[in-house]
């Protein structure tokens, strides 16, 4: 795959192509269009700001009707560091919840902590269901006891950016999932 961004020289290599997220998007969106056929209402909430370019392609494949919004949640305090506390910066508003099978959109899980989180606290808030869905998992991260309920693939223990995953809020507009160079994010600041 040719390289085309200012931000390319920073990658490793590229670990998924466009054509490659292309066909997970598409296998997530018919077990979704699948399993939520008979749902009155699902909601997709979006993690931002990471899952915006993947829930984005996934809703224009899904061919069933589907709500969007979104929720804002931290648990990093440097670059690349989890701190383990989740602070929700942008909360869900809504007085329908409990009519809403909600399906949470990430981008990738690690850690697990912020999707184990927010599933208990949408199922407290009252959501009919809740299930959850990320494009990349890197389970030899995981430091709570979370399964998501839709993976699009699996990923090694790598820092990943692209399709909207960032670096100090960079590098979220490459087209594909690339390895980012280790030189760019251990540097001493």
């Amino acid at each position: 795959m040719a390289l085309s961004s200012v931000w390319d020289r920073d990658i490793e290599r590229v670990l998924l192509s466009r054509v490659e997220i292309d066909h997970l998007t598409t296998r997530i969106a018919a077990l979704l269009d699948r399993d939520y056929a008979k749902a009155e209402r699902v909601l997709l909430l979006g993690i931002l700001k990471g899952s915006v370019v993947f829930m984005g392609d996934l809703m224009k494949k899904m061919t069933i009707p589907v709500e969007i919004d979104f929720m804002k949640v931290s648990s990093y305090t440097s670059g690349t560091e989890s701190s383990g506390r989740i602070n929700i910066l942008l909360d869900l508003n809504r007085r329908d919840l409990s009519m809403c099978d909600v399906i949470v959109i990430e981008d990738i899980i690690d850690s697990g902590r912020t999707l184990s989180y927010l599933v208990d606290y949408l199922k407290l808030n009252g959501a009919h269901s809740v299930r959850t869905c990320t494009l990349l998992d890197k389970p030899s991260r995981r430091v709570v006891d979370f399964t998501p309920d839709y993976v699009g693939t699996l990923i090694p223990d790598e820092f990943v950016v692209g399709y909207g995953l960032d670096y100090a809020e960079q590098y979220r507009t490459l087209p594909y999932i690339g390895i980012l160079k280790p030189e760019i994010y251990t540097k001493k600041k």
